[in-house]
């Protein structure tokens, strides 16, 4: 077992500079122990892609939501019901189709004959853990009611406001191929996914894998929870105490301000992406055994915080400029704090 020396490695001079309420050691240990359990639960059904993994808790520990985008067969869905295994909390399935109503998603007010009145039938959204799955297939309409669950942790059915069990996590997918009867997520619900992951193709020993282990057994049926609601609320608070210098925050900042001023893009970060590349980062130092934030941190989550939440100009469009590369050339031009 990892001494805490060996697991938490301060950066030097910077101890009198912290304020007191800051994560403990316990705390950093607890988070970095639930996450190495969650890898190996997760690992039981999902074949591979551990950064994907990574970052799907470092959301959970942020309480923010997960948009999954890639082509059809990938694991997108496993993936999403081994997260919501994982944590021993309620767990509901939305299936968009272009009927799908607001109300099939929030609830319903009915005449109950037997009381006499009205009460509220809370829709499938009213969870811990909820699957949207193939998000674009919903209506526009229907897109709306998901901003208000994802922004405010709540849902308004005619006039009466329901406040959503936490935490709460909402996972989305989609599938970017079939564009018969999908409609494209505005910018405003796609600046409300902490992070947009994609999964990948598996390589050819992962997939040999994948057919041994599926071949006589279903491993997502017999997943066990590693953690309950309140042991995650209770590190998710942790994690908001880890350690950001003010250098480290200069230099997030720096970047997300680099998107809104590069000529190639017509649409940059905003302020919202801002927090949540800081709440990311510090999630991740937690996961690794870090009481504190580093500028590598902010680099190896940027593109998956910000890609999403950017437009391209059509001349960059033109010229085969994509979301990702757009991130990776501002990083490489923001200077990065090497004090």
């Amino acid at each position: 077992m990892q001494t805490l020396h060996e697991v938490i490695q301060r950066p030097k001079g910077n101890d009198e500079m912290r304020p007191e309420q800051t994560t403990s050691v316990q705390e950093i240990l607890r988070i970095k122990e639930v996450a190495d359990r969650f890898r190996q639960n997760v690992a039981t059904v999902i074949v591979g892609r551990a950064d994907i993994v990574d970052l799907c808790f470092a959301a959970l520990l942020c309480e923010g939501h997960i948009l999954m985008e890639d082509v059809p067969g990938v694991g997108k869905t496993s993936l999403a019901r081994a997260i919501a295994r994982s944590v021993r909390g309620s767990f509901r399935r939305i299936q968009c189709t272009p009927d799908l109503l607001p109300s099939d998603v929030t609830g319903i007010h009915f005449f109950n004959q037997k009381t006499g009145e009205f009460e509220f039938r809370p829709g499938p959204v009213v969870a811990n853990i909820v699957l949207v799955d193939e998000i674009n297939r919903a209506t526009p309409r229907t897109q709306a009611c998901f901003l208000e669950c994802m922004q405010e942790r709540q849902v308004t059915a005619d006039l009466e406001t329901i406040t959503l069990p936490r935490p709460f996590m909402l996972i989305a997918t989609q599938n970017p191929i079939e564009l018969e009867g999908t409609f494209t997520l505005p910018e405003a619900q796609l600046d409300r996914f902490l992070l947009k992951v994609p999964m990948g193709y598996p390589t050819a020993d992962e997939e040999i894998a994948l057919l041994h282990r599926f071949q006589d057994a279903r491993p997502l049926e017999v997943m066990e929870s590693i953690v309950t609601t309140s042991e995650l609320s209770e590190l998710q608070a942790a994690c908001r105490r880890v350690y950001v210098d003010d250098s480290v925050r200069g230099y997030l900042t720096s970047v997300c301000r680099a998107t809104r001023e590069d000529s190639s893009l017509r649409l940059g970060a905003s302020p919202r992406a801002t927090l949540a590349l800081q709440q990311t980062c510090q999630a991740l130092a937690a996961m690794n055994g870090r009481d504190f934030v580093l500028p590598d941190d902010v680099k190896r989550l940027a593109v998956y915080v910000l890609a999403h939440r950017i437009l391209l100009e059509t001349s960059a469009l033109v010229h085969g400029l994509g979301a990702n590369e757009a991130i990776e050339r501002i990083l490489s031009t923001v200077p990065v704090p090497v004090d």
